[in-house]
């Protein structure tokens, strides 16, 4: 049986994308050329907003104290679990040198990037996630200045949570500032704040233009679009858990795309009947978001057996890749494109975004077919070095000369050179290319 759709999206979220390059590009310039000054006539306009922008002790402290104790116990068990998470990422990057040939021994070092840079959103819904996946992954790196950032909200600010939550996960400042003007503020170290080396966290389409267009002056941890998800269901599976599980992702937004793939029709058609019913009873804007979502962009495929299946989802390369059904083993061994894997109903991808211990900042829109979400490796520089003893750089140099002149590169031929020369006077070498 060929690969059907029992429902295919009218659109995708590429072929709606509002050109926001020179809008963006524009606010960068004014800020860059402005400075301070420039960033808060930014920040009046689209944060409406006036009050302070880079938080004090004090001003941190009271927005921590109006959060409820039983959400501090929340944020604190989600912060240990990425934390602990993130440190077992971190073990796994060792320092390490071997000896090439007699003498010569060379070297690899993980250096973490000296200040970083965290957009945590705050428009449609207070992101408290997002501030315990970057700063904390940041901070266990082992950077040495961390920034948070976050839209306030018009009289109030940040939202108290956040708040708390970026200062808990060892946020150095925290900027009440959003969109555009925050990721520039911090790319561009104002406010007196150290210039940010990396630009890393989840943003609207602005956000993302802007980190787009900073890359190069500054890394970031990637090109973020609509968040997706893809899963894979068989037979065994639970259909009002899969279903569940399409709406709660679908809720993010109107673009974002919803994936059901599976080898039984009868679990996708009730799937595609209990889905609406699940929509319609969400608060209102959560239901408009995933009404369109679903709408516009889901879809049910409908294939032969599980390697179909897996190749499906493979083709797809989802952010987030979700599997209920037989042999979780043989699926964790199989697939191969996926931001960050859930196996099993007992796992969802909601358990990622917020308390589990894996980042929920992952690559979107087909990006995991060549890369991997933010991990404390982001936030890394892996650099090398060498030493060598005169008699180890023999060979080396007699092999860099040569190819070097077969490349036509004579200066740095003559770097070997110079060192045979000084180091072995009564040797002669042959230092040509040519037979």
């Amino acid at each position: 049986m060929p690969r059907a759709y029992l429902k295919k999206a009218p659109v995708t979220p590429t072929s709606e994308t509002t050109d926001v390059r020179a809008t963006v590009q524009e606010i960068l310039d004014d800020i860059e050329a402005g400075g301070d000054q420039k960033a808060l006539e930014y920040a009046a306009k689209f944060d409406n907003y006036d009050g302070s922008v880079v938080l004090s002790r004090d001003e941190i402290e009271a927005a921590s104290a109006q959060v409820p104790e039983k959400l501090k116990d929340d944020i604190r068990f989600a912060h240990d679990n990425v934390r602990r998470f993130a440190e077992a990422q971190r073990e796994t990057l060792k320092d390490i040198e071997v000896e090439i040939v007699p003498g010569l021994v060379a070297g690899q070092k993980s250096i973490p990037c000296g200040a970083a840079g965290c957009y945590i959103p705050g428009g449609r819904y207070s992101h408290i996630a997002s501030a315990i996946m970057t700063v904390t992954t940041a901070k266990v790196a082992g950077c040495h200045r961390i920034l948070a950032c976050s839209p306030p909200r018009p009289g109030i600010g940040i939202a108290p949570a956040v708040v708390y939550t970026a200062d808990l996960c060892g946020a150095d400042k925290i900027l009440a500032m959003g969109g555009v003007q925050g990721v520039a503020a911090m790319a561009f170290g104002l406010f007196g704040l150290p210039s940010a080396d990396i630009l890393v966290g989840p943003g609207n389409q602005f956000v993302a233009e802007a980190k787009r267009i900073l890359y190069g002056r500054v890394g970031i941890d990637m090109f973020a679009g609509p968040t997706d998800s893809l899963i894979i269901a068989d037979g065994t599976a639970d259909a009002a858990i899969v279903a569940a599980d399409l709406v709660g992702q679908a809720e993010h937004g109107y673009n974002s795309p919803v994936w059901l793939v599976t080898d039984d029709r009868a679990l996708a058609e009730k799937v595609l009947a209990l889905v609406p019913d699940l929509i319609a009873d969400l608060p209102e804007i959560n239901s408009n978001n995933a009404e369109a979502a679903w709408r516009d962009y889901a879809e049910v495929v409908l294939c032969s057996d599980r390697e179909e299946m897996a190749a499906t989802a493979d083709e797809y390369a989802p952010e987030h890749l979700t599997v209920q059904a037989q042999d979780l083993h043989w699926w964790l061994d199989r697939l191969q494109c996926y931001g960050s894997l859930f196996l099993g109903e007992e796992t969802t991808v909601a358990f990622g975004d917020k308390a589990s211990g894996t980042n929920h900042v992952l690559p979107t829109s087909g990006a995991a077919s060549y890369t991997g979400g933010l991990s404390v490796h982001k936030y890394m520089k892996i650099v090398t070095w060498q030493r060598s003893t005169r008699e180890g750089a023999k060979p080396v140099a007699e092999a860099t000369a040569r190819i070097s002149r077969l490349e036509g590169m004579e200066g740095h031929a003559r770097t070997a050179d110079i060192r045979l020369k000084k180091y072995f006077p009564d040797e002669r070498f042959d230092l040509s290319a040519q037979e």
